[in-house]
């Protein structure tokens, strides 16, 4: 079975995929191997990891060359976060797609963000931007490559909810194979959205939204955490680094 079919299915599954983010190969290989069915990259994490912050200010290789080296030591599905596009121009992004398909990843996450200013790109502009991305890549021989189309309403609009169904609908009409709404954290919401847009939902991990056993009740069938284990790992480096410092001793990194 082909990576991009078993992707496919693990979104169409009576389970919920619980996604695994990672940031380079050694994430990548444990979330493998502590079994996670599927990977996804957080473009915040690789950012963080080559000293950037996140929001497409890395040159789009450097993130391309961690998703290519990732998918080509796992065995499991690898999806790649590549933000906006890295672009602009349609043409580019597009471009930049078929690239990161050619490196063997099942899917992508593309979201509707502008990147140099704040708001959403027209709906409409989302829309053409898609259908022409589908197209390129079934004619590129990526039948079904996943798109999930992620939409930050529920980061930029004051009142995201009816936003949020006009979007995600258009953007499953348009070629999206998934939708992915981080940020929203209300439960009726989030069924509400998973009953009316008809594609797999993908949710972010918050901080009081962390359950697949509930999420699964509310029909969410994706469930990612981004950059919250990066950051866990991040955290765990600085607090050892300056105990190290602190004590003049290194004792404590040979304790349980």
């Amino acid at each position: 079975m082909s990576m991009i079919r078993e992707f496919n299915n693990l979104h169409t599954s009576e389970e919920l995929l619980f996604l695994g983010n990672a940031w380079d190969l050694l994430s990548a290989l444990t979330l493998e191997k502590t079994g996670f069915k599927a990977i996804g990259t957080t473009s915040w994490g690789i950012a963080n990891s080559l000293g950037y912050a996140d929001g497409e200010l890395i040159d789009f290789n450097q993130n391309l060359a961690i998703v290519k080296t990732i998918a080509e030591n796992v065995k499991i599905p690898v999806s790649a976060d590549i933000e906006a596009g890295y672009s602009e121009d349609f043409n580019t992004i597009i471009d930049n797609v078929l690239r990161t398909a050619d490196v063997g990843v099942a899917g992508i996450n593309i979201e509707d963000s502008l990147k140099k200013e704040t708001g959403l790109r027209d709906i409409a502009d989302h829309c053409s931007l898609l259908i022409k991305m589908r197209t390129a890549l079934e004619n590129r021989g990526f039948k079904d490559f996943y798109i999930n189309a992620r939409t930050d309403t529920y980061f930029q609009l004051e009142n995201p909810f009816n936003e949020t169904i006009d979007r995600a609908s258009a953007y499953v009409e348009s070629g999206a194979s998934g939708i992915f709404v981080p940020g929203v954290t209300e439960e009726d919401e989030i069924q509400q959205i998973a009953a009316q847009v008809k594609a797999p939902l993908n949710i972010l991990s918050l901080p009081n939204l962390t359950s697949c056993n509930k999420l699964k009740e509310l029909g969410v069938k994706r469930f990612s955490f981004g950059n919250a284990l990066s950051d866990k790992v991040i955290a765990c480096l600085q607090n050892n680094a300056a105990k190290l410092l602190e004590l003049q001793d290194t004792s404590h990194l040979y304790e349980n």
